[in-house]
């Protein structure tokens, strides 16, 4: 073989290996900086871009795509725990022409956190308004989206902002009572008398418990490798301790039934969705 080709193929073996050691070295010993970039990547390949909105001292982060137009635009609310981009798998399958703007929770990923601020569902919903008003997305009324945690404070938002909501998806809310306990609620019940706020299912803080809040939050099984649970962990341990104080808030008496409070004084067209399989 001709000594030029020969080097060629050295070199572009080479520069091939490069990456593909960068990702190994990436997957085994930094999972969660794959993670954000796996998230980066999906985002611009959606086409969503990722801004902030601030009022007085106080910040907002939230990913849009498209523009205001004739048809309403969307506003996204995620759920405890999570953040702006655990909805671009729904993104993925909406009208590039529509008008999306996900953001993220108070006191979550690029959102203020702050010691001083009302985490209880009513407090959110203000904070919320507080969003919509920065980037005037109540000029019309808009489509308001909640799923979980965020369909608690989507419900209680169209609640007291009827004017801002032409129409309001409920995605599995929280803040409804229940005929009959889940496990998972009589494991909640538990943790409170016994005053253990350590144990919470929903705050994993090793890759085991991650993998038991996986399986709680979702009926379909499949396997997670270990260095992907070790990941998301690293991701959320620098947040549990907020997380803690979120969920206790949440489930306290002033909101665990916010929404199921404000139901008579919804007047947009309202959506509900819910899994027969739901377990949280």
């Amino acid at each position: 073989m001709d000594l030029d080709v020969l080097n060629m193929f050295v070199i572009a073996g080479g520069t091939l290996a490069i990456p593909i050691l960068a990702f190994v070295a990436s997957f085994l010993l930094w999972p969660s900086a794959l993670i954000r970039i796996y998230y980066w990547y999906w985002r611009r390949a959606l086409g969503m871009q990722v801004r902030y909105a601030n009022y007085d001292d106080y910040q907002f982060c939230y990913s849009y795509r498209g523009r205001p137009g004739y048809r309403p635009s969307i506003l996204m609310l995620h759920g405890f725990s999570a953040h702006k981009d655990m909805w671009l798998s729904i993104v993925k399958f909406l009208p590039k022409n529509l008008h999306l703007v996900c953001v993220d929770m108070p006191g979550h990923e690029g959102t203020t956190r702050s010691a001083l601020d009302d985490y209880s569902i009513s407090g959110q919903a203000k904070r919320i308004h507080q969003f919509v008003e920065c980037i005037k997305l109540n000029r019309r009324p808009f489509h308001l989206v909640g799923t979980s945690m965020g369909g608690n404070v989507a419900g209680v938002y169209a609640a007291q902002y009827p004017e801002d909501i032409c129409s309001l998806t409920l995605i599995c809310p929280a803040g409804l009572p229940s005929t009959t306990d889940s496990k998972f609620i009589k494991q909640l019940r538990e943790l409170q008398e016994s005053e253990s706020i350590d144990r919470i299912p929903l705050i994993p803080s090793t890759p085991e418990e991650m993998a038991d809040m996986l399986k709680l939050c979702s009926y379909i099984r499949f396997k997670v490798p270990q260095q992907i649970l070790q990941g998301l962990v690293d991701v959320r341990i620098p947040h549990n301790d907020f997380y803690r104080k979120l969920f206790l808030e949440i489930v306290d008496e002033k909101s665990r039934h916010s929404l199921h409070e404000n139901m008579s004084k919804i007047k947009a067209p309202t959506q509900v969705i819910w899994g027969k399989q739901d377990q949280v």
